[in-house]
């Protein structure tokens, strides 16, 4: 049995500035196609929601949240 290789950032995430209220995109590209991607803020693991849509398509995963609020820096 050979482990499998983890995927790594091809094209990592970078900083944004956005005004509250607003919907910014975080946007990477990994090494694998459909690679499962788990997002956290911190130690705490984000779920889909209103605040959160995760999009995946083959390698480019994005993370947007939807009104920003100062504490979601």
């Amino acid at each position: 049995v050979v482990p499998a290789t983890p995927a790594r950032f091809e094209k990592k995430l970078r900083n944004q500035e956005a005004e509250e209220g607003s919907t910014v995109t975080l946007h990477a590209e990994l090494s694998k196609h459909d690679a499962p991607v788990r997002w956290k803020k911190g130690s705490v693991l984000l779920q889909a929601s209103n605040k959160y849509e995760m999009k995946q398509m083959g390698s480019a995963v994005e993370l947007l949240i939807h009104d920003l609020q100062l504490k979601d820096a």
